[in-house]
């Protein structure tokens, strides 16, 4: 059985604002094991690509800790947290602006390298560039190129390489196709299968895509506000979702065949304001089978059998 690579617990992050504390992350808790995907989802605001940056601390956690291993990330020093960086990296979603346009590919992809003091001498770093470029499928012709110059499938690829370079052990991948066609899409989500396959890697895919993540993922956790909402295995989301967020999302996704109709759950009201998130289940306002005791306190993210874990009452009776 694989062991934990990455344990979140009770991960908070606030950020000050004017009109008061945004509670972007309230009370997060997950673990990903090693060699695993687990795709995080959830409509846009909702804290996904905040729980990447704060596992990273590119965001500091206001409170709470992240396990890599055996050791809290968040304890780290400026110097330990350095050297952890060679083990933890992340993706970023548009392969545009997270590239330097005054860099070409071998010095975007060599930068890692440089940074971390990885080899001694350009030789050894440039053979090391044109090995990672093979490995995400970059021409060797494109070392000279410059962002600009390549379309956004080999940007992406760009960022891919940069992340493997220093051969980390986890990857955070924060949307990393929403910005490419879909055909690019494909080949980039076969490559990151191909990838974790044969370089035994440990992604937290984020997406608001559902069908992109069942794609990728071995476990989905859904978002909602800040709160992890359910999580399981991604058959056991996809064939029996129990939170009604959940469901809603699902029956969203449309289905290409003819003459096959399935009930679409339309989400009335509004998103409560994160500023000043309710005592409540989070989902309550927009939730139609809500009873008394959701408006009264919010429910714990609790396994109701088979690793399935759901915040949710009705599911827990």
């Amino acid at each position: 059985m694989a062991e934990t690579i990455i344990e979140v617990k009770n991960l908070k992050k606030y950020f000050k604002t004017k009109k008061g504390m945004l509670h972007a992350l309230d009370d997060v808790s997950f673990s990903i094991k090693e060699g695993e995907t687990l795709g995080l989802v959830g409509e846009s605001g909702c804290g996904k690509s905040t729980t990447g940056r704060a596992i990273l601390r590119l965001h500091e956690p206001t409170s709470g800790e992240v396990i890599f291993r055996d050791t809290d990330v968040v304890a780290l020093d400026k110097k330990q947290m350095k050297e952890m960086r060679k083990k933890m990296q992340i993706v970023f979603q548009d392969p545009y602006s997270s590239l330097n346009p005054r860099l070409n590919v071998q010095e975007l992809i060599s930068e890692p390298l440089l940074v971390n003091h990885i080899y001694s001498n350009k030789k050894e770093m440039e053979n090391r560039v044109k090995e990672v470029m093979e490995i995400v499928g970059l021409e060797k012709r494109l070392t000279k190129s410059y962002p600009h110059e390549l379309d956004g499938g080999r940007r992406q690829r760009i960022g891919i390489a940069r992340a493997l370079s220093i051969n980390p052990e986890f990857i955070v991948m924060d949307e990393p196709v929403s910005a490419l066609d879909v055909s690019v899409q494909a080949q980039i989500l076969n490559l990151m299968n191909q990838l974790k396959k044969d370089l035994g890697l440990t992604y937290l895919f984020i997406s608001h895509n559902l069908s992109v993540v069942k794609h990728v993922s071995d476990r989905i956790a859904v978002m909602y506000l800040g709160k992890i909402v359910e999580l399981a295995h991604y058959r056991e989301i996809f064939a029996n979702p129990v939170h009604p967020y959940t469901q809603a999302l699902l029956s969203a996704i449309p289905i290409a065949k003819l003459n096959v109709q399935k009930e679409r759950i339309i989400l009335e009201g509004d998103v409560p304001s994160p500023v000043d998130p309710p005592k409540s289940c989070r989902f309550c306002g927009r939730c139609r089978y809500k009873t008394k005791q959701c408006e009264e306190a919010a429910p714990e993210l609790v396994d109701i059998g088979n690793e399935h874990y759901v915040a949710c009452y009705l599911a827990q009776k």
